[in-house]
């Protein structure tokens, strides 16, 4: 047997479960898994003794910025990152400018994306055009995304045509959905709620990441509870599948289970600030640059439980760049300030990090940012495995390696991260897309445009069907 690569002495973690093995590759896919002693051929051996061989990640919520706000970052820089973090499929979201609404402006975003990316992609388009909807699924998208929001003293970062709060428009985004077998990718919030809660912090003058982060979080999060019981309910009215993203709260992970047992086809993230950085410490010393949301320790405990017991099924990064001058206003104005954080670069090595500390399972990590988005969003048995036949996207680490994330080290044009100054104790090595290398030791080497669309297995048929 030839093999084009090789990559001996790891453990190669499967959907089954770890195993001391070689891992070989073959025309950009996973050919094999054997014994190391197996002879074979390769014409490239990668040598990853001691090192963990895992599935690059899956990650279903990104916002690459372009086009409109290429500042922030681009396709490009989103996708340095990207190879930097082991993500080797990404997902962008809707809310640029032009906002992803049609099937124009989403032909625009795929051509964009096959000029730029290093790495493999999708993107989630808002379907608040109704007569769009089914057009834009036939283009090869694996989701849909609104904003159950409108944003408070400022037009970004969840720009008109975005957005969907009334719930019987709602209910027929949804039964549009349904009709495609895509899945629906939901921002929560209660926008009635929050108009009146943080009304009353305004009023008192309290326009600092201190208020903004106890408005956001206020009676336990009723703002993120109501909503997602809302979604829940019309997913099942109209059985149209649901990814809640940012989950963070008890009531809300609670209220997911409950669905989950009910049979209804519910799936739900949790970024990398719900874990990692949502303390009211970060809220203090980091101010707007750790909004996102701050998540109170008896629903942290409660995020914490969900990844473990499987409730919390995803970890997407929902990286959101801004540039320090959009930041440094929230010191005195927190809602003029852009809300989100970077977080595409270190999310994987922030969980493998936490599966040292005994936080999280292995498994039960690998299955949150590779099996199961690529499971439930369409790409099982081409994305998100080390199994025959799949891509071979794959990334290889070293979970003795403990270093100190610095802002030195950021690929965004930001330049900064929250996590500046936090030592970890596991290290990305490695990444490759489709068997080829795209980060090998601290450097990116993939190329603009060496990503391809990540379509389903039934997409591919149909366009080698097409080709032949």
């Amino acid at each position: 047997m030839s093999v084009d690569l090789k990559i001996t002495g790891g453990t190669v973690v499967t959907p089954a479960g770890p195993v001391v093995a070689d891992l070989l590759v073959a025309d950009g896919r996973v050919a094999g898994i054997v014994a190391a002693d197996t002879d074979i051929d390769a014409a490239r051996t990668i040598d990853a003794t001691g090192k963990l061989v895992l599935p690059g990640m899956v990650d279903v919520h990104v916002h690459t910025r372009e086009p409109g706000y290429e500042h922030k970052d681009d396709i490009y820089t989103t996708s340095l990152q990207a190879a930097a973090g082991g993500v080797t499929t990404m997902f962008g979201m809707p809310n640029l400018k032009p906002p992803t609404t049609d099937v124009a402006t989403l032909t625009d975003v795929f051509r964009r994306y096959e000029e730029s990316s290093i790495v493999d992609w999708n993107h989630n388009p808002a379907p608040t055009k109704f007569a769009e909807i089914a057009g834009m699924s036939d283009l090869g998208i694996r989701a849909y995304k609104i904003y159950m929001v409108v944003d408070t003293g400022r037009d970004y970062p969840h720009p008109s045509g975005t957005g969907i709060h009334d719930h019987g428009h709602l209910l027929e985004i949804m039964d549009h959905i349904a009709q495609t077998g895509k899945r629906f990718i939901v921002h929560p919030h209660d926008q009635a709620l929050m108009d009146y809660i943080e009304g009353a912090y305004l009023a008192r003058g309290e326009n600092t990441p201190q208020g903004y982060a106890s408005a956001y979080a206020a009676r336990e999060g009723v703002i993120w509870d109501t909503a997602i019981d809302v979604v829940l309910r019309l997913a099942e009215a109209s059985g149209c599948p649901v990814h809640i993203a940012h989950i963070q709260t008890r009531r809300s992970i609670e209220a997911v289970r409950r669905a989950k047992q009910n049979g209804i086809d519910v799936t739900c993230e949790v970024n990398h600030w719900a874990p990692f950085l949502s303390t009211w410490d970060d809220v203090e010393t980091l101010g707007p640059y750790a909004l996102s949301y701050w998540v109170p320790d008896d629903n942290r405990t409660a995020v914490w439980e969900g990844m473990r017991d499987g409730t919390i099924d995803i970890a997407a990064s929902d990286h959101a760049p801004h540039t320090r001058e959009e930041k440094e206003v929230g010191w005195t104005k927190m809602w003029s300030s852009h809300t989100g954080t970077p977080g595409i670069q270190y999310y994987y090595e922030l969980m493998l990090d936490a599966v040292n500390k005994g936080e999280l399972d292995l498994q039960r990590a690998i299955d949150m940012v590779a099996h199961i988005p690529a499971a439930k969003f369409g790409l099982e048995g081409v994305k998100g495995s080390l199994t025959i036949g799949a891509d071979a996207d794959i990334v290889i680490a070293d979970l003795a390696d403990e270093w100190t994330i610095t802002n030195d080290d950021v690929l965004s044009k930001i330049g900064w991260t929250p996590y500046d100054g936090r030592t970890i104790s596991a290290r990305i090595q490695r990444t490759l897309v489709r068997g080829e290398d795209v980060y090998v030791d601290r450097e990116v080497v993939g190329d603009p445009a060496f990503g391809k669309l990540a379509a389903s297995a039934e997409d591919r048929a149909a366009l080698a069907a097409e080709r032949n």
